[in-house]
């Protein structure tokens, strides 16, 4: 007789990361691999948090304040699943025992908005003594805003980077067993620890690193310094997450790294986006695939070929075109000219007629003139954008630029508003074309502005509103698009689908 083999329950993330938890061994010394490491200072963190507990006879609370990307927001989720893990309950206010900073440095308004926060929160701290602050993130990657936190912060008890994030669960059992600052900010790594407990926003959809840091260095920006080199995740694991992911009612999966499309260019195995993009695209289960953000001269026909043939690939292409102006390209050391970035747009366009093209434009870079800001308004009326995230050039220290010769404030404002107007003008033309559509969208939340109506999004990444409660979100539904209004629609949800 043949004996029928048992077929083996299949773990959720949850009951596989607490078998981690518990299988820690306490009465040992920590374990030298990352990840393994990570899990025991999880289980010392949570008798620690037990402890504290007991002596305030009360539950403790966290609340995590992210700035920046959606990585930021990414890893915002990673600091909650440990802080969860270890006992803790998240709270809408600052009034927390533990209030985490998750900062971006992009631009100089980001980090103002930090210390602004940092000055407000100190109040808490003196109602509370126990409670615990740190910061992390991008910010804590430039020396001089330690060196200020340090100085003008006294309160702050956690000081960590982007290169260490993984270390967390080790950074709160410093805090908790110790009333001194601790303050630990890496250079750099080559470690990917990817595999510990996170808090997903959203039951429905969900991010998945692919890739960290960058080697573009365009003379603008300091995401190389504060991330670092690009690292690429083993294929493999990101496949495993993501089926994971799908097994656990996730029907969005958005692949996100600061250039995706220079996934496993470090690997030496022959992995590539475009490989990547299709397996992911094939896992069963998953409704719709989106990716953030890819570079424009490294967006190969390979990977347009993927999304052609993918219907559950989003057809949302963000392609940062930065300036229209090849002049201003090359001084910001963008890898592409006009033309080019024109002739990869059109020939998307054709390849992959019904994708929206959104994109990232700075006006009021060093040197730019108004001829060239009319480049770029001639990029932006020949692509036709459905969308652009347009900013005003600042200076970002430790960058080429910020010692060059900058625009006067006023005439950036000037262009700004030349530019903004054609944007607009383009988005409202192109989402027009789509009147009277209907298409597929996934309920994403209750409209924030009338609670009879909840808001859908496309596959384009064009919100639409329609009457609906909360049993629909997480759910796709066919969507009429009845009513334009310039950058997202109202219409009606006919079926689910």
């Amino acid at each position: 007789m043949t004996e029928i083999p048992v077929k083996k329950k299949l773990l959720s993330f949850e009951e596989i990361l607490e078998d981690r938890i518990s299988s820690a061994d306490l009465t040992m010394d920590p374990p030298e691999n990352e990840e393994a490491r990570q899990y025991y200072f999880i289980k010392k963190a949570r008798l620690l948090a037990d402890q504290l507990q007991a002596e305030l006879g009360r539950p403790l609370t966290f609340h995590i304040n992210t700035f920046g990307c959606q990585m930021n927001a990414r890893d915002s989720e990673k600091l909650a699943g440990i802080l969860r893990a270890a006992g803790y309950q998240e709270i809408e206010s600052e009034d927390a025992d533990f209030v985490l900073f998750n900062t971006c440095t992009v631009r100089d308004n980001a980090d103002q908005r930090v210390f602004g926060r940092l000055g407000r929160i100190s109040h808490y701290k003196k109602l509370n003594p126990m409670m615990k602050i740190g910061i992390c993130g991008c910010m804590m990657q430039e020396a001089s805003n330690v060196e200020k936190i340090n100085r003008s912060y006294p309160f702050v008890d956690l000081i960590f980077g982007t290169h260490n994030l993984f270390r967390f669960p080790e950074y709160l059992c410093n805090t908790l067993e110790s009333d001194r600052r601790y303050v630990d900010v890496w250079d750099k790594t080559e470690s990917i620890v990817e595999d510990l407990p996170n808090d997903r926003k959203y039951p429905y959809k969900a991010g998945v690193n692919i890739m960290y840091g960058c080697n573009k260095f365009c003379t603008y920006c300091i995401v190389p310094y504060v991330r670092g080199r690009e690292r690429s995740r083993q294929k493999e694991e990101i496949l495993d997450e993501c089926r994971r992911l799908v097994r656990d009612g996730v029907k969005e999966i958005m692949l996100l790294g600061q250039n995706v499309n220079s996934y496993g260019r470090d690997l030496k195995d022959g992995s590539n986006f475009a490989d990547l993009l299709e397996a992911a695209a094939e896992i069963e289960g998953l409704r719709r695939l989106r990716f953030m953000t890819p570079y424009p001269s490294d967006f190969s026909e390979d990977v347009i070929q993927v999304i052609k043939r993918h219907p559950n690939i989003s057809r949302h292409l963000h392609m940062p075109l930065q300036s229209g102006s090849t002049a201003v390209l090359k001084k910001m050391n963008r890898r592409y000219t006009k033309e080019e970035f024109l002739t990869l747009a059109e020939h998307i366009r054709a390849e992959i007629p019904d994708a929206a093209l959104t994109t990232d434009i700075i006006v009021g870079f060093p040197y730019e003139t108004p001829a060239d800001v009319d480049d770029t308004i001639d990029v932006i009326r020949r692509v036709g954008f459905e969308n652009a995230f347009t900013f005003i050039y600042s200076i970002r220290r430790g960058t080429p630029a910020a010692k060059w010769e900058q625009v006067p404030e006023e005439e950036k404002k000037v262009q700004f508003a030349r530019v903004l107007s054609v944007v607009q003008e383009t988005a409202r033309q192109q989402a027009a074309k789509l009147q009277g559509r209907v298409m597929e969208g996934l309920i994403e939340e209750i409209n924030a502005k009338d609670p009879g109506k909840v808001t859908a999004r496309l596959s384009n990444n064009m919100l639409v509103h329609v009457p609906g409660d909360a049993s629909m979100i997480g759910r796709f539904y066919q969507i009429r698009l009845d009513e334009c209004c310039g950058f997202y629609y109202f219409g009606e949800a006919l079926e689910e689908c």
